[in-house]
């Protein structure tokens, strides 16, 4: 057998490869115990590839590493997926031998469990369906055969004639089954030495100490991440005693004065201690996390503010305070953070009185200045379309564009269509008006371009029957098209949005200590409190925000239901999106220095840091920028901004940045990752820096901007006014890098460390600054209706009256995207009736099939009646259950696969920069990427995973 693999090999490969390729195989049947054939050339089971001679060196190594998500746990191709064992190249073995480095000392355990736990039922049905197998079968000429060897498996059956075929496989099955035979000896052989060398020592180890010891560590540590084994707590005197130690113990941790190797000591046990509770899914484990962030946090800054400030330098003074100021800016923002989302409510659903009588009434707002009616239409038709008794359900168009069409259209399908005389105070005025106008128990707001799903209401009205004193239920923001981030960035759906915090965690645990606030839409509103504060408020732009507020300091409560129930456009263009995020930041601003949380009656502690936070949050433009040009102070100006060792500097500042990633990571990773947060507020530092310093010093000043809304971009362009600040940015950061260097190559010996602290420094806002211009170079966008992917059964009726049953892909409020079966026909310009399940019942529309490509077909919905518009909306966007499990929110983030996510975004960025200025750079670039994608090569990979 392995005279005749060495002369299949020899045919596409040299003979230092057909050697090498020979001893992987070697190697893997003896370490592994694989089957020689599944190792070998051809693919198991597959006759057409096994009577058929491989050309090439390339097709050859296709098959034989076929990727290692196809290859079973004990193959090489899974634990080393980055070598191709039947090609192997020059530096193979040092990507062997750094890969074993990795998987022995770095993976734990519970990764190698997880593997075996998928690996094992593969290999258990393998042996099953070998053991149903005949193990003989008479053949054409009477003679009995192996089966395995008449199925085609048997190497260079294609060598053979038609007329010994059989003899031929005949003696091919022998040799094997010698062959099988002669590696099970030795294989018995090497286990038996080995089993009787370790088994005294393993025996020991494995049934005895080390589950012992492992049991009394995860008893401890989950005993411990069970919050309710501390009721004992809920005693004020335990409290009070309980507080004033810990707070003991704080200051006496923050402030403790230490060496160099004490405080590597005391950082390293709080490092292991945070690793090793990481992953425990208990909240006892993430209060442990957030304690020990806040006391590394705390220390940082304790030594920051009493050891590294030069007095005797004027210069480096203020700019040490500069930084020092942003510190404490982000050190409060951390703080405030975890006390804002410690503990997430996540309310259910309440029940509605089984009586519909005692319903109450609601009115719905859908507010509109200058949107197109494409846009409002289907919000509009949504909202009547939402399960309520007819008459207790109002809905009105609030047309602030006083358009003509506007107003035709909503007398067309029964709603009320509201306008007034001036557009005084914008949307909240536009709001006002209507509100003296209705006299619904409850009002609802819904954005134009939200559309509603039919189950709404039901949803979210429940809660006010449970609490009398609730005026607002507020429910997510919910987006079926990309954001700039996402769409420029290629990452729609594959990642958090930049919104997905807010709604998916913050709004949550803001609820938690009663301080959900409203959002402007996909809200319902009490008639009574909203009246008793002045309806929405006027005096910021972040009006619904403030009338939250409002309501909170009369004693009113609100609730979160973190469930998308109304879905609609994401801003389209990354100008549209900094010009809405300017607006909320002005608005929180002006709100701070209007009516801050922080005074005032009427709220609680928690109230006030919710409040506080998602206020402070947005002024976060000045730290931003500070923290991107603090290492150019010392690389271009020589400046100490923190006067202290660099090696006292990493053990100080280091921990406190790995501490908040980790605990961050385990509270936001469903929702954020890590590290993107600093490329968002990159792109938006500049330009909400000067909208928040003017709203806290003159609160009067801004106004009302309306977000644009179904635009198009016909091409991909780079807009290079907005990512003016950036390439500014980025030349100073070039400019201080190349000072680095210098300074390394003529500064003093003693300065290397300070130099390189702060090249790294450098590096990371370059990284950072890189993503935030590959932001800047917009995608095209030539669809006029956004698709939603789903994946969902529907019935496609032709014209002759066959019936199919196909799968749907994707829709818009225009037409469908279709999985065909093998045997549907359809072709272009077909007339076809698509079957819609709507709930229990079923809507029947009429369609065009306009393209058809292999088993996929697109088709045009011929709607024109509006109560055909109504129903197709009520089975596509309006459906119950159209926004649930949107995304996957249980994968748990880890922030060095963050970190490669943003250094290959920031590499995007400026690729895509230079192609810019010099588009002949192309070449270059694609040698780069080659040699990136080797340089990759060389660093581990997990097991099984897809090598590009």
């Amino acid at each position: 057998m392995i005279r005749r693999l060495w002369q299949q090999s020899r045919r596409v490969m040299s003979r230092r490869q057909a050697a090498m390729h020979l001893l992987g195989l070697y190697f893997e049947v003896v370490v592994f115990n694989t089957s020689t054939f599944n190792s070998a050339i051809f693919t198991p089971g597959n006759r057409a590839e096994a009577s058929a001679p491989l050309e090439t060196a390339e097709e050859l190594g296709a098959q034989a590493s076929q990727g290692a998500d196809s290859a079973p746990s004990s193959s090489m191709r899974y634990w080393f997926p980055q070598i191709n064992f039947s090609k192997l190249r020059l530096l193979d073995p040092i990507r062997f031998l750094v890969q074993l480095f990795w998987l022995i000392f770095f993976r734990q355990e519970r990764e190698y469990e997880a593997n075996k736990v998928e690996a094992e039922p593969i290999f258990h049905v393998e042996r099953r369906k070998h053991a149903r197998r005949p193990s003989n079968t008479s053949n054409a000429n009477g003679s009995d055969t192996n089966n395995n060897a008449s199925a085609g498996n048997v190497p260079f059956a294609a060598n053979t004639g038609p007329e010994n075929s059989a003899q031929t496989v005949h003696k091919s099955a022998q040799a094997q089954t010698k062959n099988r035979n002669f590696f099970q000896k030795v294989l018995r052989a090497r286990k038996n030495v080995i089993r009787n060398s370790i088994n005294l020592v393993k025996h020991q180890w494995v049934q005895n100490i080390k589950p012992y010891y492992t049991r009394k560590g995860t008893d401890a540590i989950q005993a411990f991440g069970d919050v309710g084994g501390y009721k004992w707590m809920n005693s004020g005197t335990a409290r009070i005693l309980l507080t004033v130690f810990a707070g003991i113990m704080v200051s006496f941790t923050v402030s403790l004065p230490v060496d160099a190797t004490s405080q590597a000591i005391m950082l390293l046990v709080f490092w292991a201690t945070a690793l090793w509770v990481r992953d425990v899914q208990k909240r006892g484990a993430l209060l442990l996390m957030v304690v020990l962030s806040i006391l590394v946090s705390s220390r940082y800054l304790y030594w920051r503010l009493t050891q590294t400030i030069n007095w005797d330098v004027p210069t480096d003074t203020a700019l040490s305070l500069l930084l020092l100021s942003a510190e404490l800016y982000a050190w409060t923002i951390l703080v405030l953070g975890y006390v804002q989302t410690i503990w997430p409510l996540q309310r259910h659903v309440a029940k509605l009185p089984s009586d519909m009588s005692q319903w109450p009434s609601v009115d719905v707002y859908i507010p509109s200045y200058n949107e197109p009616l494409n846009v409002v239409r289907p919000t509009v038709l949504a909202a009547l379309a939402m399960d309520w008794p007819e008459d207790k359900l109002n809905v009105y168009l609030l047309d602030d564009g006083k358009r003509k069409d506007f107003a035709e259209f909503a007398e067309k399908v029964g709603v009320g269509y509201i306008v007034r005389k001036d557009n005084s105070h914008a949307k909240a005025g536009n709001l006002n008006h209507a509100l003296k106008l209705t006299k619904g128990d409850f009002i609802t707001i819904f954005d134009c371009d939200h559309i509603p799903t039919r189950s709404f209401l039901q949803l979210a009205m429940g809660w006010f029957n449970e609490d009398p004193k609730l005026a607002l239920v507020q429910t997510p923001h919910h987006f079926f098209s990309p954001d700039p981030f996402e769409k420029n960035l290629t990452m729609f759906r594959n990642k958090p949005n930049e919104n997905e915090l807010f709604y998916g965690l913050i709004q949550d645990g803001n609820d938690m200590w009663n301080a959900s606030f409203f959002c402007g839409s996909c809200a319902v509103l009490k008639r009574g409190p909203l009246e008793e504060v002045g309806g929405i408020a006027v005096e910021t732009v972040t009006e619904d925000a403030h009338t939250a507020l409002k309501m909170h300091r009369l004693g009113y409560t609100s609730a979160y239901l973190n469930i998308p129930q109304a879905a609609g456009l994401a801003t389209e263009s990354l100008s549209a999106h900094i010009g809405q995020r300017i607006r909320w930041a002005r608005g929180m601003a002006q709100i701070f220095r209007l009516d801050n949380p922080l005074i005032g009656k009427g709220l609680n502690l928690g109230q006030r840091i919710c409040y506080a936070n998602a206020m402070l949050y947005f002024l976060n433009g000045l730290p931003r920028l500070i923290f991107m040009m603090a290492p150019l102070a010392f690389l271009l100006l020589h400046s100490y901004i923190v006067f202290a060792p660099a090696i006292m500097i990493a053990l100080y500042a280091l921990p406190h940045i790995v501490h908040s990633y980790l605990t961050n990571s385990r509270t936001q990773g469903r929702y954020r990752h890590s590290f993107w947060a600093e490329m968002y507020e990159t792109v938006l530092a500049w330009y909400i820096m000067r909208p928040t310093m003017v709203a806290l010093i003159s609160p009067k000043h801004g106004k009302f901007n309306v977000t644009a809304k179904g635009g198009l971009t016909p091409t991909t362009f780079f807009d290079w006014e907005v990512s003016r600040p950036y390439l500014i940015l980025v030349m100073l950061c070039i400019v201080g890098f190349l000072f680095g260097f210098w300074r390394l190559a003529t500064g003093p010996t003693d300065e290397y460390l300070t130099v390189a602290l702060n090249l790294v420094w450098v590096s990371y806002n370059l990284i950072i600054l890189g993503g935030a211009v590959a932001v800047a170079e917009e995608a095209k966008q030539v669809r006029a209706a956004h698709r939603i992917q789903v994946n969902r059964p529907i019935t496609v009726i032709t014209r002759s009256e066959h019936a199919y049953a196909v799968e749907l892909v994707d829709y818009s409020d225009r037409g469908l995207g279709l999985k065909l079966p093998e045997n549907c026909w359809l072709e272009e310009n077909d007339e076809v009736d698509i079957l819609l399940q709507d709930g229990l019942s079923s809507h029947s529309f009429k369609a065009q099939i306009v393209s058809r490509r292999g088993n996929l077909a697109g088709a045009i919905m011929q709607v024109d009646a509006i109560e055909d518009q109504q129903a197709l909306i009520r089975a596509t966007f309006s459906r119950a259950d159209a926004w649930v499990g949107w995304r996957d929110t249980s994968y748990q983030e880890r922030p060095i696969s963050s970190l490669r996510e943003v250094l290959a975004v920031g590499a995007r960025g400026y690729k895509r920069m230079a192609l810019q200025f010099a588009p002949k750079l192309g070449p270059i670039f694609a040698v780069l990427t080659k040699l990136g994608r080797f340089l990759r090569s060389l660093l581990p990979y997990f097991p099984g995973e897809k090598v590009n």
